[in-house]
This record gives C-alpha cells, sequence and structure tokens, in this order.
C-alpha cells in the first residue's frame, strides 16, 4: 500500500488501511489524492495490479449522509443514468468504494468547437433525471429552505467577506428583494433536481456524461439545474449562447412532456429568477468555505457571480433596489448618509 500519510489522521488512516486490505482482499495498491470537495468529502484513486481503478469515498458520517447518496445512485442507475456503482460500503465509518469515471471533467474539457455537442449530451442525461417520478422519500426544495439559503449571502458575503454591517432601512430592503426572489423560485413547477448540475460535476466518458456529487438530490424548481449548468461558479459564456442552449435544453423538456411553460420567454425568466437565487447564496457559501473552513480559493470567483448577479437585476424592474445594494457593495454608487456601517461603526 501506498498512502500520502499527511492527508489523514493516523486514526483515519489505520481505519482506512485495514478496510481496503480487507475489501481488496490483501492485494498491495496505491491511493492518488484527486480533486478537493467543497464539502465534508474526500476522493482518492485506487490503483491495484488485480483490480481496475476505483475511487475511494472517504465522507465521515458526523458531516455526510452516505446512505442517501447510496439511495440516490441507484435511483439514477436505474434509468439508465451514468453514475458511479458502489462497489464495497462501510456505512458505519464513512467509506464507499466507487467505480472510476475518469479524470476528465467538462470544466477541463469544455471548448468553444466542442461545447454544443457536451451540453447536448449533459441536456438530455438532465432530461433524464428530471422525468423520474420515485421521489417521494426525499426532501422538498421549500420556500423556508430557499430563504434560509439566502441568509448566507447577507451573513458570510456582506457581514463576514466585506465587512459590512447594513443599517436598518438598506437590510430591510434587501430582506424584501430575497423573500421576492424566493416566492418567484418556489412557485415553479417541481421535478427532480440533481442541485449541483454544473461542468465540475460532470465527466466525458464513453455513457456521457458521467455524473458526480449527486447526494445532495431534493425535490424542487425544474429550472435550477438548467441555470447551474450555463452559468456555472468556473466558466461563463456569452448570454446569446446562453439563451440558444437554453432553448434546446427547453425543445427537449417540451418533447418530454416536462411542466415547463409554454412560452419559452416565461420559462427563461424562470431560468434568470432561479440563477439570482443560486448565485447570491452561492456568494454567501464560498465566503463561509474561507472563513469557516480554511478553503480560500472559492471566493476567488466572486466577480463572476457579482456579474451573474448584476446582469439580471438590471433587466427587471422590481429587482433596481438590489442592482442599488449591489453598486454599493462595489463601490459603483455613492454611499449616501449612513447606509453602510463598517465593523458596526
Amino acid at each position: 500500500m501506498t498512502i500520502n500519510k499527511t492527508i489523514f489522521e493516523s486514526s483515519r488512516l489505520e481505519l482506512i488501511n485495514n478496510w481496503l486490505h480487507l475489501v481488496l482482499e490483501g492485494h498491495d495498491f496505491t491511493l492518488t489524492d484527486l480533486a478537493a470537495d467543497a464539502g465534508a468529502r474526500r476522493y482518492f484513486r485506487i490503483t491495484s495490479a488485480n483490480e481496475s481503478p476505483l475511487v475511494l469515498m472517504d465522507a465521515p458520517t458526523a458531516h455526510n449522509d452516505n446512505q442517501q447518496f447510496a439511495l440516490i445512485a441507484d435511483l439514477l442507475a436505474s434509468k439508465k443514468i451514468n453514475v458511479p456503482t458502489i462497489a464495497h460500503s462501510n456505512f458505519q465509518d464513512g467509506l464507499l468504494l466507487l467505480s472510476d469515471l475518469g479524470d476528465q471533467t467538462y470544466l477541463k474539457a469544455l471548448r468553444k468547437e466542442n461545447a454544443d455537442q457536451l451540453f447536448n449530451d449533459a441536456t438530455t442525461a438532465l432530461i433524464k433525471i428530471q422525468t423520474i417520478g420515485e421521489v417521494s422519500e426525499l426532501h422538498r426544495y421549500s420556500a423556508d429552505l430557499m430563504n434560509h439559503e439566502l441568509t448566507l449571502f447577507s451573513d458570510w458575503y456582506i457581514q463576514k467577506h466585506l465587512n459590512i454591517i447594513l443599517d436598518t432601512a438598506t437590510q430591510q430592503s434587501l430582506q424584501d428583494i430575497l423573500k421576492l426572489i424566493t416566492t418567484r423560485c418556489a412557485s415553479q413547477s417541481e421535478v427532480l433536481v440533481h442541485r449541483d448540475f454544473m461542468p465540475r460535476n460532470l465527466m466525458v466518458c464513453n455513457d456521457n456524461p458521467g455524473i458526480l456529487d449527486f447526494q445532495d438530490a431534493i425535490i424542487g424548481p425544474i429550472s435550477y439545474d438548467v441555470i447551474s449548468l450555463f452559468k456555472d461558479a468556473f466558466i461563463s459564456w456569452e448570454e446569446e449562447q446562453i439563451i440558444d442552449w437554453t432553448i434546446r435544453y427547453w425543445e427537449k423538456a417540451r418533447k418530454a412532456s416536462l411542466p415547463v411553460p409554454a412560452d419559452f420567454g416565461d420559462f427563461y425568466t424562470d431560468v434568470e429568477w432561479m440563477g439570482l437565487h443560486r448565485h447570491l447564496k452561492v456568494l454567501g457559501i464560498f465566503s463561509r468555505l474561507k472563513y469557516r473552513d480554511g478553503k480560500h480559493h472559492y471566493i476567488e470567483d466572486a466577480p463572476r457571480f457579482l456579474t451573474y448577479v448584476r446582469n439580471v437585476a438590471q433587466r427587471y424592474g422590481v429587482l433596481k433596489p438590489l442592482l442599488k445594494i449591489i453598486d454599493q457593495l462595489e463601490g459603483k454608487a455613492p454611499k449616501v448618509g449612513h447606509t453602510f456601517y463598517a465593523d458596526g461603526g
């Protein structure tokens, strides 16, 4: 066995070593660190002379619901959706051995010349996910949950990252807008939502795409995964191109009798508002990753999300108060009177 001991506490290392020797029947193996996860999971490739490559998912039970991961994996696989199969499981200790879908993520592979084909494959898979009806065991993406998620923007991005405390009037204005966004998003038709259907979690492989990180799947707005795919945390596209891909998805969805609006303009408005919710939330999540979890690099993509937010907010008159607040947060508008106080002063 070859393991980089610095990535594990000694007790965890011993646990993993003993379990792998058991399930691999004593064969020697090498463990290679794979890309880091924003959550409380780590992934490692296992290579052995006697086995096809496997991936170890190290997901301690204190922070991960691995039974949920297995439930969603089985559900997706039963519908011929390409997800890792579980070769061995140790739910008690939070260890799973998964089939290996390779190294080539959509994020690495996407180029202007291949984007149409890759996104066509991705939306075909998304339609399969959204047509799954056996989802009674899953939670709903309720308005209360959406509202709670948007507190991350205020608490972690504005207060913690920017070190700004809004005055009472501005805070109330922001809360009114956030509630408006949630109400609009919660009114959409609901389907099975992957919840992180983005190029970083899609793999280029023979049965394209392979789909990862589906453990947080939920019943929620039909536009959620669409906007996650086309307005990603780590790669940006021209809006005309995004509209074109969204139209192609919408046409597929209508043919599959999915509950999208009959008018594309109405659907695209749903997509934009859902994106507004997601992007505000992610600004908070990336800030929390930096200050609570010590994962500093995610917040570097904050400007991309602020651009997404700004582009939507400026198109809808009712969102003008949000645009004004974003302007002030970015220093693009005068801070009149005592609108903001740094450090509470």
